[in-house]
């Protein structure tokens, strides 16, 4: 039988409301907005029939009387006191928008104005998922963090490298003073090595009655403090070349360390912007993702699956060419 609107636009004996489409728009604005008040409103009243139960009261009340379970009351007034603007929490939903209660209040409205990269995609905050909303935020902390982390290391090496710079100059110093002993100390070996060679072959001029025993006596107490004086200076000289070593190492490791230092300035400098600690961190990510997808490309041609080899090898090709496309734009 076929459907007849005349008998229920005739019994009131008044014309059919014209619906058109400014209506229609009306109208679901204005239950979105009812939406949004809607989960506001019941958190509130959550909030009074909390407080109002007597212990024990609660959860009884919660199941039997609005069949609510505690997760779900807790949400809800978790949205009463902490939310405000009831248009956003209509648009999102009360999923999307505990999610965004983990940020900061005077972030929260700019992350929703902002779109974010989700698996490779640029989307709103409407348009996302609540898992992939979850998986924007958290990659939002991990960068804000990163870079933190990026600005106290480079505040620490700031406030390292003067000193640093400091004990390079004095090291400096000390090592140009070690090799210029260590030029002295050689020097006196070499001149207290050449006396006892020469005190050596001088030849002995002597009158006949001179006692030939005293007089080998004497040359062989002489040779004696010689070298003496050459192995003292010997000591010398391997001490000061110990020292200029030490000075060397240690002015090497301070400039190791300095350099280290500029570097983790150069990458707090990089890491410091938000946006690039982020690109950072999907970049790191990505390239986790690709290694792993060319193992798993490996493994297929290691069982001989050429026909599913070749569909991997194609489907990574494509990625490699969407992300030169990228990189191009």
């Amino acid at each position: 039988m076929a459907f007849d609107i005349s008998k229920y636009t005739e019994a009131s004996r008044e014309p059919a409301a014209v619906r058109d489409i400014g209506i229609i728009t009306t109208e679901i604005l204005r239950l979105k907005q009812d939406a949004g008040n809607a989960i506001l409103s019941i958190g509130q009243r959550l909030i009074e029939a909390k407080a109002m139960l007597p212990h024990g009261e609660w959860l009884p009340w919660l199941t039997e009387q609005v069949e609510f379970s505690e997760r779900t009351a807790r949400n809800f007034m978790r949205l009463a006191r902490e939310w405000t603007n009831r248009q956003a929490l209509a648009d999102l939903g009360a999923a999307k928008a505990l999610t965004l209660l983990a940020l900061p209040p005077e972030e929260r409205e700019r992350f929703m104005e902002e779109n974010h990269v989700v698996d490779g995609e640029e989307k709103s905050v409407i348009d996302m998922t609540s898992r992939e909303l979850e998986k924007a935020v958290k990659e939002r902390d991990e960068a804000l963090h990163a870079a933190e982390a990026a600005r106290a290391a480079a505040e620490t090496a700031d406030q390292s490298r003067a000193k640093m710079e400091a004990d390079m100059t004095a090291l400096k110093q000390l090592h140009q003073a070690a090799q210029a002993g260590e030029t002295q100390a050689r020097e006196a070996l070499a001149k207290a090595q050449a006396e006892l060679k020469a005190l050596r072959e001088k030849p002995v001029e002597v009158a006949v009655e001179v006692d030939q025993k005293a007089l080998q006596e004497a040359r062989r107490e002489a040779e004696t403090r010689m070298q003496a004086k050459v192995d003292k200076a010997a000591e010398a000289q391997k001490k000061a070349e110990e020292q200029r070593k030490k000075a060397e190492e240690e002015l090497a490791a301070v400039r190791q360390q300095l350099e280290a230092a500029q570097q983790t300035e150069r990458q707090a400098a990089i890491s410091g912007d938000k946006d690039l600690a982020l690109f950072e961190l999907l970049f790191s990510q990505g390239n986790e993702a690709v290694n792993k997808l060319h193992g798993l490309l490996l493994k297929v041609r290691g069982r001989g699956d050429i026909e599913l080899a070749g569909k991997l090898q194609k489907a990574l090709l494509a990625l490699a060419d969407v992300t030169r496309r990228c990189a191009e734009e």
